[in-house]
């Protein structure tokens, strides 16, 4: 009989003593993130929220310890659009914790107009895609070391609609909000299955979700007809045990690189398949991300 996802919440080592999973999840203070945290934490996981508000963070803890009656409930600060404070999170993680069971890409952006992060790269594609490349690059022999350890990345049907501008990859020539989401939404795909594919054999798993489309001020500020369609969109909670059923449930142990929707698997565009496409964007990835302090 499969254990449920309270039942795998822990895992039992060869001399029978169940031992503490940890889970980082970003963007983990409001909508689909802040849902997951605390349904993770309710299964009695140790949570560790990567915020970009301290107060919000804070506060977000409190009322999770308090809901779930779950005190293991941890909060680290660094805004995505800095790499550098990427690279700082992510040394005070390993400095913090002996192991990552999980690792949860939730958070994203979609400014109204063009912005820039700290590194001087368009918003989106810093902190919808370069922020989880980053930060699984510098976590992923403590996730290898914690093995059977998941990746887990939000991605989003929106991918369909979606192309990589390997000219244009900053939208500095043409920036339209939407546009440049969904490219960020296909890079996410992208390196979902070319992440899965330099981790065979490791132990690691990663694979990417779409949660719906979920009542959330993400959604609310990019789509001004999302408002009519308030009545048939899902919750926030809802959404969240899409991520929750990736990162904890045994159905899908040992299962990587896939698109998940409805906690079940699905095809994505053949834009989000194409190897050459995903092996060129990690590469420039790396070039985005070497050396930026």
């Amino acid at each position: 009989m499969a254990r449920s996802t309270g039942e795998s919440a822990r895992e039992h080592t060869g001399g029978g003593a169940a031992r503490e999973k940890v889970v980082l999840l970003t963007g983990g203070t409001s909508g689909i993130g802040r849902a997951a945290a605390e349904q993770l934490a309710a299964a009695g996981v140790r949570v560790v929220l990567l915020c970009r508000d301290r107060g919000r963070g804070e506060a977000a803890v409190r009322e999770i310890e308090r809901a779930t009656g779950n005190s293991r409930v941890d909060l680290l600060v660094a805004d995505l659009g800095s790499q550098r404070e990427i690279r700082a999170a992510a040394a005070e993680f390993l400095d913090r914790y002996d192991r990552l069971d999980v690792l949860i890409h939730n958070a994203a952006v979609l400014p109204r107009e063009r912005r820039v992060s700290a590194d001087g790269l368009e918003l989106q594609f810093a902190v919808n895609h370069l922020a989880p490349f980053l930060l699984t690059e510098l976590l992923l022999e403590r996730l290898r070391a914690s093995a059977p350890a998941r990746i887990v990345v939000v991605g989003s049907e929106a991918h369909r609609q979606g192309r990589i501008d390997f000219d244009d990859l900053q939208s500095e020539r043409s920036y339209h909000r939407l546009r440049a989401y969904r490219q960020s939404k296909l890079a996410n795909l992208l390196f979902t299955r070319e992440l899965s594919r330099r981790l065979q054999g490791s132990g690691v798993t990663v694979n990417a979700v779409h949660p719906g489309v979920v009542i959330t001020g993400l959604l609310f500020s990019g789509w001004r007809i999302a408002r009519l369609a308030r009545p048939f969109l899902r919750t926030p909670a809802e959404g969240a045990k899409e991520l929750v059923y990736l990162a904890l449930s045994p159905e899908v142990a040992g299962v990587s690189g896939g698109y998940f929707v409805n906690q079940r698997p699905r095809e994505p565009a053949p834009r989000a398949t194409d190897p050459e496409v995903a092996k060129r964007l990690w590469a420039v990835s790396e070039e985005l991300t070497r050396g930026r302090t």
